[in-house]
């Protein structure tokens, strides 16, 4: 057999490159540099890494966030919730989300504060759609699109009556003083939960302001009226006399001829508010003895109009005294079908009286021409 052959190193039987990975191995390692162990590039690196993720994540926050505040909200069915006066933005977004308006109060206030930051969320009561963003809540808040609720008030309630019925109205708050007699415009409001029965009052008395104004500024000549209170107080009586629509301006004509006549107006509604004032109803029917009354109100007492309105009369009351019906009637009386019969005579009135006493007598009266306090029955006498 031959000798295996030695290498050059005198080893037998050793791969060369064994020996190349031992060399290797053997070689000195290559260190960093200075520069690249510096802490200002340690501390760099740290840096732009943390920003890197810092960026990714606040990029996947961005466009959670905008989904959030942009997309369909989370309520199947309408929804109605009422924000108190003193809330906070976080207090409505937490409100928001127990009542389900909306899924994460935090992206509300954020979305909030970026898109709308100089908007006034404002507390009231607020209907909510289903699927409704973010976005849209947050616009109507900032809008006050709050619920808007109507409330009536009828003519011929003295301001008394009216500060009653809005107290019983649970969406106003506040306890109002009671405002003077005629200075009210009856009519439908619309109000939202929260307001105030005393800003209520004072768009009713502006609006009454303001129709007055424009009725006497386009009243008819001649009328025995000296200024606006005196429409307003002749007013109030038509409109207790009757609630007939068709009748005011007859029964305005009836009080206007006999002013015209220096005849005492003799109305059954001023007997009334001479006795009880502002609560409206005498809770029984006029006797004698309260027709001669002496009260500052009874008509059948005092001359002229009295010193103040009885109620507070609606729009067609008032018109209907800037702008009677042209005729010569001095009387009138119920004609047992809600309204009345009106004679320039005092001989045709008596016929009237007599008319309606029969059809009282066989019960085939129908109330409700004249106001409830009124007595249906009472035929108006002749004038002094």
């Amino acid at each position: 057999m031959m000798d295996t052959p030695e290498n050059e190193t005198g080893d037998r039987g050793v791969a060369p490159a064994f020996h190349a990975k031992r060399r290797d191995k053997n070689k000195p390692r290559r260190r960093p540099s200075q520069a690249a162990r510096h802490p200002a590039v340690t501390i760099g690196s740290g840096i732009f890494t943390f920003l890197l993720f810092a960026l990714l994540g606040g990029g996947l926050a961005l466009w959670y966030g905008e989904h959030a505040y942009n997309g369909e909200g989370p309520l199947t069915a309408e929804k109605t919730v009422l924000i108190p006066r003193g809330s906070g933005v976080r207090d409505m977004a937490e409100m928001l989300e127990r009542e389900g308006v909306i899924d994460n109060w935090l992206v509300f206030v954020l979305g909030q504060r970026m898109m709308r930051p100089d908007a006034s969320m404002k507390a009231g009561e607020y209907l909510f759609k289903p699927g409704q963003s973010m976005a849209s809540v947050v616009e109507a808040i900032a809008s006050g699109k709050v619920l808007v609720h109507q409330v009536t008030i009828p003519e011929g309630l003295t301001s008394q009556q009216v500060v009653q019925r809005l107290m019983a109205n649970d969406m106003l708050t506040g306890t109002p003083t009671v405002p003077l007699e005629g200075t009210l415009l009856p009519e439908t409001y619309r109000i939202h939960r929260g307001m105030s029965r005393e800003e209520l009052l004072k768009q009713m008395a502006d609006a009454q302001q303001k129709l007055v104004k424009t009725l006497w500024e386009k009243r008819a000549p001649d009328l025995p009226v000296k200024n606006p209170q005196e429409m307003i107080i002749l007013a109030s009586i038509v409109e207790k006399e009757t609630g007939e629509p068709d009748e005011r301006p007859k029964v305005a004509a009836v009080f206007i001829n006999r002013l015209n006549k220096k005849m005492r107006l003799q109305s059954d509604p001023t007997i009334i508010y001479g006795l009880v004032g502002g609560k409206g109803s005498l809770g029984r029917s006029i006797t004698r003895a309260d027709i001669v009354s002496p009260t500052a109100y009874n008509t059948y007492a005092v001359d002229g109009l009295p010193p103040g309105p009885i109620a507070n009369p609606g729009r067609e009351a008032l018109a209907a005294v800037a702008n009677p019906a042209q005729t010569k009637d001095l009387y009138f009386v119920a004609d047992g079908t809600g309204g009345h019969a009106f004679a320039e005579t005092l001989a045709d009135h008596n016929k009237n009286v007599a008319r309606w006493r029969a059809i009282e007598a066989q019960g085939g009266a129908t109330p409700g021409g004249a106001a409830p306090t009124t007595p249906a029955a009472a035929p108006k006498p002749a004038a002094n």
